[in-house]
């Protein structure tokens, strides 16, 4: 084979090459199959993630809910220890108790004081008798000396005891008086052994909160993931004992470029595929679309710089049909949304509904 033959078998294998790069190349940029107005972006099943955490210090007692078990709302997750607890709500109890006996006394010396004060009242009125009728003997007699029929002796008896009664009133009054300002202070007192009681009632309530909440419920249906302490272990105030997911709120993040963001609303549709189980498409719906792009150039001169810009939307799965897959329901698992910004689009068949039996 001459030399001349061998350049060209050369340059045949070269262009040979040439093609099969460019036919690769064009098989590469083709398009994905999407019609228009529906795309694409990547995500990650997530769901609300919810802390059981202590609302006081203290040592936990029991831990009763294990890593992937579903509890429903109000089911006791843990214990804590309430010994000092108990104890000072006993003590709080004594007190309320000391209390309303004050306060009964406090009560009866009322009671006293009224008494008294009506005695006081009465004795009044009986000398206010006693007076008028001093007043009238001594006018009466004042008559029978003129008359000579009574010696003048009898007329200063009268005026003497007219003014004995009225002493007598006047000390009456006083009593009155005295007794009434006894009836304000049993009753200040009445005031202040309520105030007392309703302060340590309130203590009672209050160390009750406290022992209500050292048992510690989920607070909706949730799956727990991780136990973080144990029983024995003595946590702060917001100690974290277990983490779980509310899996009636599971939702796919995902990021698309600003031209198909602008035009997502919210209520769209959404199909999610996931790399674990790639035969299952997922309905959602556009719950979020982020008002401002998650990253962006330092300088934005051209379009395609623009281009770079990225806005967050999030895909939420609806919980009624995660009430009925429940025990399929995984968080973490990556995967695709696909989301019709073009309202007028079809989905292809390829993102056809299909979901597990």
């Amino acid at each position: 084979m001459t030399s001349i033959q061998q350049r060209k078998n050369l340059i045949f294998a070269l262009v040979g090459m040439l093609l099969i790069a460019a036919a690769g190349a064009w098989w590469f940029l083709l398009p994905t199959g999407l019609p228009a107005g529906i795309a694409q972006g990547n995500g990650r099943i997530e769901a609300t993630e919810i802390d059981i955490a202590t609302k006081i210090p203290g040592r936990i007692v029991e831990v009763l809910a294990r890593e992937g078990d579903f509890v429903q709302a109000n089911a006791v997750l843990a214990r804590m220890d309430t010994q000092i607890l108990q104890a000072q709500k006993a003590e709080a109890l004594a007190q309320v108790r000391h209390a309303e006996s004050a306060l009964q006394s406090a009560k009866s010396l009322v009671a006293q004081r009224e008494s008294e004060y009506n005695a006081a009242l009465a004795v009044v009125v009986q000398h206010q008798a006693e007076l008028d009728a001093a007043e009238k003997r001594l006018d009466r007699s004042r008559r029978l000396v003129g008359e000579g029929a009574t010696p003048e002796q009898e007329v200063d008896d009268n005026r003497a005891r007219v003014l004995g009664i009225k002493a007598m009133i006047s000390a009456a009054k006083a009593q009155v008086a005295a007794a009434l300002s006894g009836i304000e202070a049993a009753k200040s007192q009445v005031v202040q052994a309520q105030a007392q009681i309703d302060a340590i009632k309130a203590t009672v309530v209050r160390v009750q909160a406290d022992i209500d909440d050292s048992e510690l419920k989920a607070p909706r249906d949730v799956r727990v993931q991780y136990r973080i302490a144990e029983p024995g272990e003595v946590l702060d105030s917001g100690g974290r004992l277990l983490n779980t997911v509310d899996l009636s709120d599971v939702y796919m993040t995902f990021f698309l470029p600003t031209e198909i963001a602008g035009k997502i609303a919210l209520g769209s549709d959404i199909r999610l595929t996931l790399d674990a189980v790639p035969d299952y498409v997922i309905p959602a719906k556009a719950s979020f679309v982020a008002s401002v792009a998650q990253f962006t150039p330092k300088t934005v001169e051209t379009e395609s710089e623009r281009q770079k810009l990225m806005f967050r939307v999030r895909a939420r799965i609806d919980p009624e049909l995660l009430k009925q897959h429940l025990n399929q329901v995984k968080t973490g698992l990556p995967g695709k949304a696909y989301v019709k910004f073009d309202p007028n689009a079809t989905w292809p068949a390829n993102l056809a509904i299909r979901l597990p039996k």
